[in-house]
């Protein structure tokens, strides 16, 4: 094993290069090895829980001290619960079928040849994360079973749980046999900076920023490499005159319930004017009850004073609190027209009996995902089938929507000639 392969590396060069090496291997190695690296990862969290939660106290007791946020409190706390979903996660993941140098046919054909293509790893992919420890460990699941190598940088508020998770990780992995350099840790608080990290685009094919959106918007501006836009929060919801109350007061409650980052969370509520004042009042008085902040356009809070008036920044920004602001408009087209210029742009909602309005809502949203008379709400690992995810992006470009295997992976043309 390598030198301070167990210990975070200080120098961003450093880590970049040995990700980049053990890319060039990993790229050649197996599935069913990178399978059970994966499933020794599991494992290795599964012994070393207690540690873990030790180290993840002395987070909470600096960030406390520090006053940081409560809602970045809230994203750092591990729970033995929260660190056996993500166990679970890398369990599931050891299972599925090798997602790598799988063979589909090709959009196109050459004369006297046969065209083909295959799923590739990226290579090299950076996570630039703040709070989420546990986060760190299924991106380095999902990167290992694509067959790329992971850079961590995460925040400083999470300095020893990354630590020693990172730790733990690399060790299951020299043990599986898995090259020096495919997980590597950038620490916060040694002047590693995330400038230094995400402007080695020769090295580095993504760069993940999640977090807040100021952060995300951060890296963007600074990298150099490839972005992948994550995105949290300001999901809208258009509630038609036709939509069932229960219907858009269960998909506000249950976009919330996501834990710990509620990434699809309902935040804004465009309502028609034909909508029953009753109706609205009584889904109201249910938010209220369940500890949500209501605020409305000035229509509303003239004729409700009870509400809070929302500011016209407030309409394009996550709140990432239980906080709901209702806005009367005139039409579904107006509805839509306003979430395309103020929706974060990766799932909006419509509660609605018309299938002619459904179909509308879900050709003009511009939006990576529509969700029509169903709960946004999101989940890393969902019941049914096979798919993982990370977060979600609301970009258009390498990946859109939930970001599971496929987006750490490309593809490679192939063109094989006749002899």
């Amino acid at each position: 094993m390598a030198i301070n392969a167990f210990t975070p590396t200080p120098d961003p060069m450093t880590a970049v290069h040995r990700a980049y090496e053990a890319s060039l291997e990993l790229a050649t190695t197996k599935g069913v090895e990178r399978s059970r690296a994966v499933a020794a990862m599991a494992q290795a969290l599964q012994r070393s829980l207690d540690d873990i939660l030790e180290a993840n106290t002395l987070d909470l007791e600096a960030s406390r001290e520090m006053a940081a946020h409560e809602l970045i409190l809230d994203w750092l706390k591990l729970t033995p619960e929260r660190l056996q979903t993500t166990i679970h996660i890398l369990q599931r993941l050891a299972e599925l079928s090798d997602p790598i140098r799988r063979v589909m046919n090709a959009t196109y054909q050459l004369e006297h040849s046969q065209t083909y293509s295959q799923l590739m790893p990226l290579g090299v992919i950076a996570l630039i994360y703040e709070a989420f420890p546990e986060l760190g460990a299924i991106a380095a699941g999902m990167c290992l079973k694509t067959g790329n190598s992971l850079i961590l940088r995460g925040g400083s508020e999470a300095s020893h749980s990354n630590t020693v998770i990172a730790q733990v990780l690399q060790s299951a992995l020299e043990q599986a046999g898995m090259p020096p350099g495919c997980l590597e840790l950038l620490p916060s608080d040694q002047g590693a900076s995330i400038r230094d990290l995400v402007i080695q685009d020769r090295y580095i094919n993504l760069v993940i920023p999640y977090g807040r959106p100021s952060l995300v918007q951060k890296v963007i501006q600074l990298s150099t490499a490839p972005v992948l836009k994550s995105a949290m929060g300001n999901c809208y919801l258009y509630w038609s005159p036709t939509g069932s109350l229960d219907m858009a007061r269960n998909a506000i409650l249950d976009s919330h319930q996501s834990d710990p980052d509620p990434v699809n969370a309902i935040e804004k509520v465009l309502i028609h004017p034909a909508g029953k004042p009753s109706s609205l009042t009584m889904l109201w008085n249910s938010l209220k009850e369940k500890g949500f902040q209501l605020r409305g356009d000035k229509d509303l809070v003239t004729q409700f004073p009870d509400l809070k008036l929302t500011e016209e920044l407030e309409w394009s920004q996550a709140y990432l609190d239980k906080i709901v602001a209702f806005k009367v408009v005139e039409s579904i087209e107006e509805a839509i027209a306003w979430i395309n210029q103020y929706s974060s742009g990766h799932a909006d909602c419509l509660v609605s009996e018309s299938y002619q309005e459904s179909r509308q809502f879900a050709l003009g949203v511009n939006s990576a995902s529509v969700y029509l008379n169903s709960s946004p709400r999101f989940s890393r690992n969902p019941k049914g089938g096979d798919s993982l995810f990370l977060g979600m992006s609301n970009q258009k470009g390498h990946r859109r929507g939930p970001i599971g295997l496929e987006s750490f992976t490309t593809v490679k043309h192939v063109v094989q000639g006749h002899n």
